[in-house]
């Protein structure tokens, strides 16, 4: 910095000149309580000499130190041209910061330790000449009683076997910075002319210091406005890429993308993973959570108004720390859940106008059947359905779901099938083409417990001659058979229970009534006029094998109790029916049972 004003250099020489030359030339040296004058220090011709040739050093010092930029090389340097300069022992430097002052460079010294010395600002030689603000020094420095010593830095001198010393402030703009010492390891006093050399190089030192720091900061300010000004280009590269996103994103919707493609675009441009949740992972606000695994997973809700409609879960490495990508792409994030809260709401419109559509139809072909219109051909081609396909009905139940939410899955494997799905009678029921009807029942069957994560009953049952009505009949009839039975996880077509559709076939019902009234009807009937519970009581004596202990604990009551029920069962039946072939009356039993829990379907 200054190396490039040489005419600077030579007004700092010139005034080195006036304070150098001059202070041992014609002034004499002011006494202090730490520095003596020597007599012999008077000028004579080999003393001009002498002193010529430090000047000219002095100059040439200074010009080299100007030339220097690292406030470390400085340092250094000032203390390696004070010691060639001087000729004593050694030289070092210390800085004043936060009240002390602290060793920063030295040259001939025998310690490295000796470079951790550090003082208060207000003791040892180097506190007095901070003080005075003049040059100070000590023939003796542990001996002497004129200075205040510190312990830690008199273990030092004694290692470093310090014994005379100078010091000389370093002044930068009126301001005592630090101070330069010149030591020898023997007693002796320093001459003005030494002095005067000392505080000479101190000033150009102290310049150049000053130079050094000035270098420093400007160093230091241009890194920093460096990494400024890569952190606007990050953050313009960042909103860009946001940008290009948000076009690309607006892009898919308007080439009628699904929530899948946006979800893929925003992995393929922000790296990691990216999953469409449904509603019941949603969550309420943005989350970022990071795993042992070092994962980072980030999950924003998709909203419409009030609605929760799913969230938006991105997953990816968590690396780096860019706190303003970061920010960005989760703003990106929360974007993205805007668009895909539109898509879906579209989805859902068009897929309720579609399951509606579906639902109507299948209700119609199941009112209007056994047989086809033309106008029913033609609405079920429109939708690439073939009518005359369509031949076998599946009723579902589950005990966890509503009918509406059963037929929100069949529509789903519907679709792949060129099947209609919808409620009928209350019932969750499809239809479709089907080649080998157990298999395709079993496949419906699964695909829904895949999708409801819990049991379900579906039962298949052929339409013939378009019937399906006749086949939706059999169908949850037999459903309602299969649960009254106990078994809640079954998918089978009717012929599977082919007995129990024949006893409770529709067209069949007065035979099962006859029956019934023939074997259990006066049970029944007494049961009704006198609130009683014979047929109950006869059912769990069957249950439990005709063993009376068993059946009173079931039935919480006394054996005695137990005795004169059974008692009353034979008066009401008026017959022995336990010396007589009980079969028919147990079978009556069973299909009542069976009957009252096949309620007929309503329309809801």
């Amino acid at each position: 910095m200054l190396g490039r004003h040489p005419c600077l250099v030579e007004v700092w020489i010139t005034h080195a000149w006036g304070s150098f030359g001059g202070a041992f030339l014609h002034r004499p040296l002011r006494k202090n309580d730490a520095v003596t004058s020597d007599p012999t220090d008077e000028p004579d011709s080999s003393a001009l000499v002498r002193r010529q040739r430090e000047l000219a050093s002095l100059y040439a010092t200074a010009k080299s130190l100007t030339a220097l930029g690292s406030l470390d090389d400085v340092l250094q340097s000032i203390v390696r041209h004070a010691h060639d300069l001087m000729g004593t022992d050694f030289t070092y430097l210390s800085l004043v910061a936060d009240g002390r002052l602290s060793a920063k460079a030295a040259e001939g010294t025998i310690s490295a330790a000796f470079l951790s010395a550090t003082i208060p600002a207000n003791v040892g030689l180097g506190g007095k000449v901070i003080a005075t603000r003049r040059p100070q020094w000590v023939r003796n420095y542990a001996a002497s009683t004129l200075i205040a010593h510190d312990p830690n830095f008199d273990r030092l001198v004694g290692t470093e076997d310090l014994v005379a010393l100078l010091g000389v402030p370093l002044v930068i703009r009126d301001e005592v910075v630090g101070a330069l010492f010149a030591a020898d390891r023997s007693e002796r006093s320093f001459r003005p002319g030494e002095i005067a050399l000392l505080s000479a190089f101190a000033d150009h030192a102290a310049v150049a210091l000053d130079n050094a720091r000035l270098y420093e900061e400007s160093r230091k300010a241009l890194r920093e406005l460096r990494v400024a000004y890569r952190k606007i280009e990050e953050h313009v590269a960042v909103v860009e890429r946001a940008q290009a996103i948000h076009e690309a994103l607006t892009g898919v919707v308007l080439r009628g993308g699904t929530p899948d493609d946006v979800a893929q675009l925003l992995a393929d441009q922000l790296g990691g993973t990216v999953t469409v949740l449904d509603r019941a992972d949603a969550a309420g606000r943005v989350t970022t959570t990071v795993d042992d695994a070092g994962t980072a997973r980030s999950v924003a809700p998709i909203q419409a108004g009030d609605s929760h409609l799913g969230a938006l879960a991105w997953s990816r490495e968590a690396v780096g720390d860019n706190a303003v990508s970061d920010a960005m792409d989760l703003r990106t994030l929360e974007r993205a859940t805007h668009i895909l809260g539109l898509l879906i709401l579209k989805e859902r419109a068009v897929a309720e106008a579609s399951e509606r559509l579906s639902g109507e139809l299948l209700t119609e072909l199941m009112v209007g059947g056994p047989g086809i219109s033309q106008a029913q051909r033609a609405r079920t081609r429109a939708r690439n359905i073939d009518a005359d396909r369509l031949n076998l009905v599946i009723v579902a139940d589950a005990p966890a779901s509503s009918a509406t939410d059963l037929v929100r899955h069949l529509h789903d494997v519907a679709k792949t099938c060129s099947g209609l799905a919808g409620e009928h009678l209350g019932r969750a029921t499809m239809i479709v083409p089907s080649t080998d009807d157990e298999h395709t029942v079993a496949d419906v069957h699964r695909r829904l417990r895949r999708a409801l994560g819990g049991p379900v009953v579906a039962v298949g049952e052929r339409a013939v001659g378009h019937d399906w009505a006749r086949a939706f009949s059999l169908a949850w009839r037999c459903g309602a058979v299969v649960r009254a039975l106990g078994h809640t996880d079954v998918g089978a077509t009717t012929g599977r229970y082919a007995l129990y559709a024949l006893v409770f076939d529709a067209d069949r019902a007065g035979d099962l009534d006859r029956f019934l009234t023939a074997s259990v009807g006066p049970l029944v009937e007494y049961d009704r006029r006198r609130g009683t519970d014979l047929v109950g009581t006869l059912s769990a004596y069957y249950d439990h094998r005709a063993n009376v202990a068993a059946t009173a604990r079931v039935l919480h009551v006394h054996v005695n109790t137990l005795l004169k029920r059974l008692d009353r069962v034979s008066e009401v039946l008026g017959v022995d029916w336990r010396a007589e072939n009980d079969l028919e009356l147990q079978l009556g039993l069973q299909l009542h049972k069976l009957q009252a829990a096949i309620a007929p379907p309503r329309h809801s």
